[in-house]
């Protein structure tokens, strides 16, 4: 048996080549349209994709390099939908960063650097490995923030984007080098094993978590780690929003899976009370906050907030009496639930990205005035993808909720109850400022300012063929969720099982 397995990295590996490829390709193109660049780009992703599904169907759970990396099917099905979005979101960005001379090579190599960080942080199973993924990942969207260097907001937001990064990423590394020091492993597996010899000081083991967790809920955006998603998201480029709101959730999800259940499952009852106290926090501060604002930018990342502390409700339930059945139907709710959010996101961030036309930036609330009536199949979309977020059916967003949900009232557990009946009255809470939003599109006046019916017709085919595939996804997957619920139950079973 070969030790090192190359062919467990070969989306990766392509991915690394293309963009490297991309990188030197570009040097040569002289169109300001950068149709080389991005065609091979979607080429890329698209192949990369391809390989992760066929990874997914494999079924396979692989290790390669020692130990280090893991190849399985929620590795597989979690890069993929990571790879989607970006391609998703390069096509979106595309009009937008044209308008706005952002349409550089460095937008797609940067963006492919940071998938590729997505990747590495998806299929690690040691330390080094996810911090490698983790700064690969992050130092590519910190240049991506500031890209568009004429503009201040951008500046700023990358500025505080990379100190306070560069802040949690010392919270997970110290916490990563008290639990080696505490088990003496680096290796996921191994420091399974070490805690559950019962042998270590329990002390050290809690105090590396606290920093882990903590670590950890910077990257996912949620209380009181947040203080930088309002910021940045606002002050970033629009495109780039959206990169850092969609694909990088998976990556983390994926860590914190990989750290929190498979390293140290041992430990759940410690940490599974600090997800307790985040994902309260986040959907109280997130959905207060969000009716106060004016920036669409901002109340989307109190709305992210908010989204994301409803989705760590599903990771809470760990062993119930002996039984890893609560575990394994929160984690893939929770799984489900991500995955219906980042597809959601796409589809809000698309209709944004489409409405900033012509130098104009639709980042206001009343910009979206009467937009039923300049454009009803945006209003329609936009409205479709407010459902989602506020929880209606028959969106995605509606069977997400209600899987979380399932899967802590089916524990029997008071305390898991009781969780899910804040999570319920917080969510009518936040349900306010997304029918705020519909009731803007389609009631109030339309704005005198904003792009008009006729360039909102002007948008690239290819934008309006994925925009709509997008929302159909979101209300298809509402309509017939078992497909995708079955894929994420697999790949959390067989992730549990290894």
């Amino acid at each position: 048996m070969n030790p090192m397995n190359w062919s467990v990295l070969s989306p990766e590996i392509l991915l690394l080549a293309m963009t490297c490829l991309i990188a030197l390709a570009d040097l040569f193109v002289s169109s300001p349209r950068r149709g080389l660049t991005h065609g091979l780009s979607m080429i890329a992703l698209a192949a990369v994709a391809a390989l992760h599904l066929l990874g997914f169907q494999e079924g396979q759970t692989q290790y390669a390099f020692g130990n280090m990396v893991v190849s399985d099917p929620m590795g597989h099905l979690l890069a993929f939908f990571a790879v989607v979005a970006t391609a998703v979101t390069l096509i979106y960005a595309r009009p937008y960063a044209a308008s706005r001379e952002m349409l550089k090579g460095e937008l797609h190599t940067l963006s492919l650097f940071a998938l590729l960080g997505i990747l590495v942080m998806i299929s690690a199973n040691h330390f080094l490995v996810i911090y490698l993924g983790l700064e690969l990942m992050s130092l590519s969207l910190y240049a991506l923030v500031a890209l568009r260097r004429d503009h201040a907001p951008a500046t700023e937001a990358a500025m505080k984007y990379f100190v306070l990064g560069a802040l949690a990423s010392g919270f997970l590394l110290y916490g990563l080098s008290m639990l080696y020091g505490a088990t003496g492993a680096l290796e996921l597996g191994k420091v399974f094993e070490a805690i559950g010899s019962g042998q270590i000081n329990a002390q050290v083991l809690v105090f590396g978590v606290v920093f882990i967790v903590a670590g950890l809920a910077f990257k996912l955006g949620v209380v009181p780690f947040h203080m930088w998603v309002p910021d940045v998201y606002q002050g970033a480029p629009t495109a780039v929003t959206l990169m850092i709101a969609a694909a990088p959730k998976l990556a983390a999800f994926a860590i914190t899976i990989r750290l929190l259940v498979e390293g140290m499952i041992g430990l759940g009852k410690d940490w599974q009370q600090m997800l307790m106290v985040l994902s309260v926090c986040s959907l109280v501060l997130g959905n207060l906050a969000a009716i106060a604002q004016d920036n669409l930018k901002r109340l989307l990342a109190y709305s992210t907030i908010s989204q994301l502390g409803f989705m760590l409700l599903g990771l809470t339930p760990t062993l119930i009496a002996g039984n890893t059945l609560s575990a394994a139907n929160g984690y893939s709710s929770a799984m489900f639930y991500l995955v219906a959010y980042v597809l959601t996101t796409l589809a809000g961030f698309g209709v944004l990205l489409a409405l900033t036309q012509r130098g104009f930036e639709s980042e206001q609330v009343s910009d979206l005035a009467g937009l039923n009536r300049r454009s009803p199949l945006m209003a329609g979309i936009m409205a479709l993808v407010m459902f989602s977020l506020a929880g209606i059916p028959p969106t995605v967003g509606f069977y997400a909720k209600l899987a979380v949900l399932q899967s802590l009232v089916s524990t029997n557990v008071p305390l898991y109850i009781g969780l899910a009946i804040v999570a319920v009255l917080l969510s009518l809470i936040g349900a306010y400022y997304y029918l705020r939003i519909v009731k803007v599109m389609y009631f109030d006046a339309p704005a005198d300012s904003g792009p008009a019916a006729g360039e909102l017709q002007l948008l690239p085919t290819e934008v309006r063929v994925v925009l709509g595939l997008n929302a159909l996804l979101v209300l298809g997957f509402g309509l017939l969720p078992g497909g995708l619920m079955a894929w994420c139950a697999d790949a959390i079973r067989m992730a549990l099982a290894t």
